[in-house]
């Protein structure tokens, strides 16, 4: 059976100051969104899933998924507050929703099959999406990730948080710390977030950028994570639970194995306004050097 690709499109972006998944980076307009669809059809997928706030959807419709009619097939997901929520109600004031977990949990009637889950304003590059689906072809109940160089992940225009996996010689995972307040450093980088001591980074790192391959048993995994998550702390206002959490707790129970399987290709998003330009100059050096046409609209479909 063919994956499936989950495009997580629900965040407002607060640090980038609007819908930054709609943002035209492109020469014509073309979202990064679009650029990550270009590459999974290209790579064989013809399923997507956008997981998407419910009043996002006639703009999801009209700008991206209307464009590829006919193309792939396009289901939408709604990341609502109350969704998988059972019995526990929403605290008052409460309106961030849950976090990646929560949103990939969303899309589990939707689901069959294998499945891969990306964000909507990162753009990950063709050969990984070649790497993730081919991976996900073969029969197996292992998972798989797309795995980026630290230094080719940071920003120029302020700190992020970025999960830093550690894995054995046969590059299965080990376990993933989240650390936060990285920004460059000569060659490498640095995380100033722990006021005693900053922790210092090579560069070479492998980090999850959110590219994940899993298989249904998955959303087993995630219901129990996410009614214990709401338990302990369903109450805080702004508290999320996030799919590298989820998954280093599933490594360290020895449930699951999840292989990673190594990127060059060249990552960048706009976390920071700022980081619009950088993108857009990029997207214009991949044009030139012919790995993507002048206008994505003027393709023909594969």
């Amino acid at each position: 059976m063919k994956p499936t690709l989950m495009i997580m499109a629900a965040g407002m972006g607060s640090r980038y100051g609007g819908l930054k998944q709609l943002d035209g980076i492109g020469p014509h307009g073309e979202t990064i969104m679009d650029y990550s669809i270009h590459d999974a059809v290209r790579a064989g997928f013809r399923k997507i899933i956008f997981i998407i706030r419910r009043e996002f959807e006639d703009d999801m419709r009209c700008l991206i998924g209307d464009r590829y009619a006919g193309e792939v097939s396009f289901l939408y997901a709604y990341q609502d507050l109350e969704a998988c929520l059972g019995k526990f109600r929403i605290p008052p004031g409460r309106e961030k929703p849950w976090g990646t977990a929560h949103a990939v949990l969303v899309a589990e009637a939707l689901s069959t099959g294998p499945f891969v889950v990306i964000n909507a304003d990162d753009f990950y590059g063709a050969s990984s999406f070649r790497l993730v689906h081919e991976f996900l072809m073969e029969d197996g109940p292992d998972y798989c990730m797309a795995g980026y160089e630290l230094r080719k992940t940071l920003s120029l225009n302020g700190d992020v948080t970025r999960g830093v996996c550690a894995h054995d010689k046969q590059m299965y995972l080990s376990g993933v710390v989240e650390h936060l307040k990285i920004s460059p450093d000569g060659g490498g980088a640095v995380s100033r977030a722990n006021a005693d001591q900053d922790i210092c980074f090579s560069g070479d790192e492998v980090v999850s950028m959110n590219f994940w391959g899993f298989r249904q048993g998955l959303f087993d995994h995630l219901k129990r994570a996410f009614s214990e998550f709401l338990f302990d702390r369903g109450d805080e206002l702004k508290s999320e639970i996030y799919i590298p959490l989820v998954v280093d707790q599933l490594i360290r129970a020895g449930k699951v194995r999840v292989k990673i399987l190594p990127t060059h290709d060249p990552w960048f998003g706009v976390t920071y306004r700022e980081d619009k330009t950088l993108a857009q100059e990029k997207i214009r050096g991949l044009i030139a050097d012919g790995i993507y046409p002048e206008n994505l609209n003027d393709t023909e479909s594969p």
